[in-house]
């Protein structure tokens, strides 16, 4: 499928808040490999855009590129419209946090509240500020009764959150989060999506690099969809969703065959001109996968069935539109 790039209308240019991260056509080279092609990004203040992606897409590089652990081979990044080299390092460096992946970066031997201070001073704190914003930050994230606890024996998503408190530290103008909640369970996942968004509600412009389809419904405001290097996609959630339309449903069944058969191979039979239908796992026989063929409507389907005798008490999408559009810009299929 070819790259869609989809810019959001019917906004007022002079309403809109100002540019906090740009990259354009970033490219970088790892040896023969082209880990990044061309990459053009735009994050405004209050903004959640979402990079979105499966393993190998560049998200990583491109994240890297922006914090400046990696220096792109061509093309230029800007924060706040300036130029990233103009900036230099300090400079460069307190405008953003930044919330990785991994949790071995931090001391595990001394407290959370001891880590912060330590990185509040890396960042040119004074020691009475340091250690002032690092409470502010612990409290934020609701780790403040862990403060003088060794990190050590902070359970997982604890460490999550210190991260985050870490990435607020110097109330940065843009937050870059990698893979922050791939290995959290659900409550743990919401909680660092929470305070993401808080700090978004304050005007942070934050860049959130996820391979979790799921997770950006109702949360990221933009979306770019990367794939090899490449983007495929820019637009908004929705728009994502648009792209790609549903043709495959469960359905559950009721009725009776005539001739011992089972529903599903009697939906199958009445409704060969229009879809394709197969046993759902676990249906025992009273479930069933529907795909619709082109020109084929669900509703009619339903009604072809409804007149067979066999009725349809459930019906869900087979997965979400997030995934279907997902899938097809990334040429992933079904295995």
């Amino acid at each position: 499928m070819a790259d869609v790039l989809i810019r959001p209308t019917g906004q007022d240019s002079e309403q809109q808040r100002p540019l906090a991260v740009e990259a354009h056509d970033v490219v970088r080279h790892f040896g023969a490999t082209r880990a990044l092609d061309g990459v053009s990004l735009q994050v405004r203040e209050g903004e959640i855009h979402a990079l979105l992606g499966p393993n190998g897409a560049g998200k990583t590089t491109l994240l890297r590129s922006l914090i400046g652990l990696v220096e792109p081979s061509s093309g230029t990044i800007r924060l706040r419209g300036v130029p990233s080299e103009e900036l230099g390092y300090r400079g460069y460096r307190k405008l953003f946090g930044f919330v990785p992946s991994g949790d071995r970066s931090f001391y595990l031997r001394i407290s959370g509240l001891e880590n912060l201070v330590f990185f509040g001073r890396m960042y040119g704190f004074k020691k009475a500020r340091a250690f002032a914003r690092a409470w502010e930050c612990l409290r934020a994230v609701g780790l403040k009764e862990a403060a003088g606890k060794r990190v050590g024996l902070y359970s997982h998503g604890m460490q999550k959150r210190l991260s985050v408190a870490r990435g607020l530290l110097t109330d940065p103008v843009v937050l870059f989060v990698d893979e922050a909640t791939h290995d959290l369970d659900p409550e743990g996942s919401r909680r660092v999506q929470d305070l993401v968004a808080d700090a978004a509600l304050r005007g942070t412009a934050v860049v959130w690099a996820t391979q979790r389809l799921d997770e950006i419904r109702g949360f990221a405001h933009q979306v770019t969809v990367m794939d090899e290097g490449k983007v495929r996609f820019i637009g908004t959630v929705p728009q994502l969703m648009a792209i790609s339309e549903i043709r495959r449903y469960v359905l559950q069944l009721e009725g009776r065959t005539s001739d011992g058969a089972t529903l599903v191979s009697a939906a199958s039979e009445v409704l060969s001109p229009m879809a394709t239908v197969s046993p759902a796992e676990d249906s025992q026989g009273k479930n069933c996968l529907l795909d619709l063929k082109d020109g084929a409507v669900l509703g009619e389907a339903i009604s072809v069935l409804t007149a067979a005798g066999i009725r349809v008490v459930a019906c869900r999408e087979d997965r979400s539109g997030i995934e279907s559009s997902f899938l097809n810009l990334t040429k992933k299929t079904d295995p």
